[in-house]
């Protein structure tokens, strides 16, 4: 990445705030667990992440092909399930305006998945921290 991602948590519970190349972006987590909601918790931020780049990268291919598909949708949620190794499900939902062949959703299915962000979470990841 051209700059790296900078985040700060000061005394306020949960409350985050993290600064990227020209802006900042708040992060909280619920009043259920004692935060105060004033941003998306770092779940919602991830599956963002993942959201932003599928629509941006389906996008992309849609308006390469010339394809009459003047919106796209997506829904996203996550589980996880213990055991053991922790294992999650990123469950992923898209839908289109306009006339949409089961040719063409069968092809955006596959380019969906090879979106930067998911071929990132599909492959090896190592994250070396210091201090």
């Amino acid at each position: 990445m051209e700059q790296n991602i900078e985040g700060k948590i000061g005394t306020q519970k949960y409350l985050c705030t993290i600064s990227w190349r020209n802006g900042e972006l708040l992060m909280d987590e619920p009043e259920s667990i004692g935060g105060r909601d004033l941003g998306p918790d770092p779940f919602s931020t991830f599956l963002a992440s993942l959201a932003g780049c599928t629509l941006s990268t389906l996008r992309m291919y849609i308006d390469r092909k010339g394809w009459d598909i003047p919106e796209i949708q997506i829904s996203m949620n996550l589980a996880q399930q213990a055991g053991e190794e922790l294992e999650t499900t990123i469950f992923k939902t898209l839908t289109f305006s306009g006339n949409v062949s089961e040719e063409q959703k069968e092809r955006l299915l596959v380019i969906a998945d090879k979106c930067p962000i998911s071929k990132l979470l599909k492959g090896n990841i190592i994250i070396n921290t210091t201090i």
